[in-house]
């Protein structure tokens, strides 16, 4: 069974999305912003699903070489792993960028204080988090597979569409895979399309999935678009 993001319901309240999201699957992930943000866990009691918290990505740098935007930016990531823990959920996190390729260096170092406080917090509540690769934005940590070095032994979540914009997803699928967002894209811009209306292949994604028996969750901008995913995937 395939999870769903909220992602394709984001311009209705989240009790709405979770309501019809909740008739198709038992696994959830919540995108954390907007009319979806979670303040605490009184409305997951009304479900009797599985849930994943993509934390807050905008306007957050893990990795900001401004110690208080830094600061500030794992507060909010700790805010949510307490959410998280309320509710048993795993969470996913964007893992920052920089401004300039001169600040390269500096800003995996602002990550690395970043992603011990994260561990800290995750350890005192028991939550398990994953980094998710970013799409082929200039600047963005976790392009490629060379750069989960950064991330060390942390959980990865991989984003199907994001690792065929980086041409990369063949080197993804080779390595260790605790979560994965699944949406189709022409390999040019990051549209969140339903599978089967991009160019990816994804007999080798369902077989990665297989092997690693890790989560998932289809991740395009339509509801109807995920009902089209599930049949397409379902297939494979």
């Amino acid at each position: 069974m395939f999870g769903v993001s909220t992602y394709c319901l984001l311009g209705e309240p989240l009790n709405e999305a979770l309501d019809r999201i909740s008739g198709i699957t038992d696994l959830i992930e919540v995108v954390d912003e907007g009319r979806h943000f979670v303040t605490d866990a009184s409305l997951f009691e009304n479900y009797s699903g599985d849930f994943i918290l993509h934390a807050p990505y905008h306007g957050m740098n893990i990795a900001c070489l401004f110690e208080s935007i830094r600061k500030a930016s794992v507060e909010v990531m700790t805010d949510c792993f307490s959410v998280a823990a309320d509710i048993g959920a795993h969470v996913v996190l964007h893992p920052g960028y920089f401004a300039w390729e001169q600040e390269r260096e500096l800003a995996h170092r602002q990550f690395g204080k970043s992603l011990q406080e994260l561990r800290d917090a995750a350890c005192e509540l028991s939550v398990t988090f994953y980094f998710e690769n970013m799409g082929d934005m200039n600047f963005f940590n976790l392009r490629t597979p060379k750069d989960l070095a950064l991330i060390e032994n942390v959980g990865f979540a991989l984003d199907v569409g994001h690792a065929n914009l980086n041409h990369c997803l063949t080197g993804f699928l080779d390595v260790g895979i605790d979560h994965m967002h699944i949406h189709d894209n022409d390999g040019k811009k990051d549209t969140h399309s339903p599978v089967g209306e991009g160019k990816i292949d994804f007999s080798p994604v369902i077989a990665a999935l297989r092997n690693n028996r890790s989560t998932s969750v289809i991740e395009v901008k339509t509801f109807d678009g995920v009902l089209k995913s599930i049949d397409v995937l379902e297939r494979i």
